[in-house]
């Protein structure tokens, strides 16, 4: 094995240990059954998010070991499926506002069965996908389908939680009296192409046309370093954030 693949191969379990004590956390706020914990859960799920797209686009690229492969690639499809579930978990929050007690205990069951998952199912499904991988077509396709489903997992969390949180406090840093947050309607999807939702901001009406400018200046700056798209038009800025409704 090649010193970057050993170096690499290390680093990423490394990354599993401390999702391993993230887990713990997690496991701990759902136990509470309380959808006060929803923030706390939200930015853990960042957090797994973050450090999966980090072994996905520096790390595993470079493990060629098939074995290694396999074992990497199953835990990463357990936190595929973690992920999916705690943002499934923060969409229905956000609407519903309370949440059965069988929808906690079916996450902290999931999270109970980690390393059985695992060691089966997940290893079984592994398998299959990478020796189809290795076929021409059969990798193209799946190649396709991965970015696109990474790149909608990707605009979906981030439109939740830390990101507003952070948007808000830009916003009234650089002097806006207030924002408001709403998704583009479907009655507005065909005038906003490409955008999914509308942040409007407003400021004192004592204050000038400069706050103004200064503020959506900020946020544009922000959401762009993001690699989100944007597009100011007035006091609004239009965005493919998608955000979900604010309280």
């Amino acid at each position: 094995m090649a010193y970057i693949e050993r170096k690499y191969k290390k680093k990423i379990f490394e990354i599993f240990k401390d999702l391993d004590v993230m887990e713990n956390e997690l496991s701990g706020l759902f136990k509470k059954k309380s959808v006060n914990e929803s923030n706390k859960i939200a930015n853990l799920c960042a957090k797994f998010n973050r450090q999966v797209n980090l072994i996905l686009g520096k790390y595993y690229p470079e493990i060629k070991d098939m074995e290694n492969k396999l074992n990497i690639k199953s835990y990463l499809k357990f936190y595929f499926d973690l992920i999916d579930k705690l943002t499934n978990f923060i969409r229905n929050v956000s609407e519903f506002k309370k949440m059965d007690d069988k929808y906690y205990e079916s996450i902290i069951d999931f999270l109970n069965h980690k390393e059985n998952l695992i060691k089966g199912k997940y290893r079984r499904i592994c398998k299959e996908e990478l020796s189809s991988f290795y076929d021409k077509k059969s990798r193209e396709n799946l190649e396709r389908i991965i970015s696109e489903k990474f790149e909608r997992r990707n605009q979906e969390f981030f439109g939740y939680g830390s990101l507003e949180e952070e948007i808000k406090k830009i916003a009234k840093i650089a002097g806006a009296k207030s924002i408001r947050m709403e998704r583009v309607s479907k009655s507005e999807s065909n005038k906003f192409k490409d955008f999914q939702s509308i942040i409007h901001i407003d400021i004192d009406p004592s204050n000038d046309d400069k706050i103004l400018k200064n503020v959506l200046s900020e946020i544009k700056t922000f959401l762009e370093s993001k690699k989100f798209k944007v597009f100011i038009k007035g006091n609004q800025i239009l965005t493919d954030v998608r955000l979900l409704p604010s309280n």
